[in-house]
């Protein structure tokens, strides 16, 4: 790299930083939550975390058959399934806008917040995005002493890799890099957790990508709890809600896969090791389990 170009990246990665401090000093604050939150009730030395892919409906039974040996993480909708209280994950994570604004999806992420009330009689930590502008309220929507509610912090840091790791030694950081299972991967590495373990996280985002007749990027987008086939839809933006063209989709899923590689060099600088152990995976940054 010539020296201009050095002096330039220098300049970009100090206003990024600048910038970051002022976005987090307004819209967040400066706390560790995970941190003094600590693990709860779970003393285990390694964690699997659970993602959505289709691959994790062949991987529970063996799952469900060497439960004593891991503390679980599970995400999402995970708790519609029926080994939800055969795992007792000590840890969940909603990520999501979904869960915390009014969406299409408003039905079923009600009847998941009962679901999760009504469920867990073990202790578990429900972690969720700090930033929360319509102030829902977590605790009205799960009335269950069992469940600890923690905020972890969703702004990107994106200037020197030395200040990031700073950050996220301290819980200021984030990994919200566009799935939610990256975000339990920091958390469990700020739990002191030194194996990680990657299940049905499959990422295999490039796989029935069409354009319909409208011009609209569509995708078969499945989950392992899916009970038919599922058909190319649209692939919509969150805000404002209409579909991404192709260039906006390859950056966001590239954005997707170099945070992997950013967690994986974190974990390394801490002496843990992420391990993925999903067979079908387009995940290149991980050890294969």
């Amino acid at each position: 790299m010539k020296l201009s170009e050095k002096i330039i990246l220098a300049l970009r990665h100090s206003f990024d930083t600048a910038l970051y401090f002022a976005v987090m000093a307004v819209k967040e604050d400066f706390r560790n939550y995970v941190a003094r939150a600590g693990r709860g009730s779970a003393m285990g030395e390694k964690v699997a975390i659970l993602g959505n892919g289709p691959s994790l409906a062949k991987e529970l039974p063996a799952l469900v058959a060497k439960r004593d040996e891991y503390d679980f993480m599970a995400v999402n909708f995970f708790a519609e399934d029926e080994r939800f209280e055969e795992l007792k994950p000590a840890y969940y994570i909603l990520s999501d806008p979904m869960f915390f604004r009014a969406t299409a999806m408003q039905q079923r992420v009600d009847a998941l917040y009962r679901l999760l009330a009504e469920r867990v009689s073990w202790p578990m930590t429900l972690y969720v995005q700090y930033y929360n502008p319509e102030k829902f309220d977590y605790r009205a929507a799960l009335p269950n002493d069992n469940i600890r509610i923690v905020p972890f912090h969703t702004t990107l840091y994106e200037g020197f890799s030395s200040v990031r790791h700073w950050l996220f030694k301290r819980g200021l950081g984030s990994a919200n890099y566009g799935t939610v299972v990256q975000v339990g991967e920091y958390v469990a590495l700020l739990l002191g957790y030194r194996r990680l373990e990657l299940y049905g996280v499959d990422h295999t985002l490039f796989d029935g990508l069409v354009v319909d007749e409208q011009n609209r990027l569509c995708r078969r987008d499945s989950h392992y709890y899916d009970t038919a086939p599922v058909e190319p839809k649209p692939i919509m933006k969150k805000v404002p809600a209409e579909p991404y063209t192709v260039a906006e989709y390859l950056a966001e899923t590239a954005q997707l896969f170099r945070g992997h590689e950013i967690l994986r060099d974190y974990a390394a600088s801490l002496g843990a090791e992420i391990v993925n152990c999903t067979k079908c995976s387009l995940i290149d940054s991980y050890k294969r389990g």
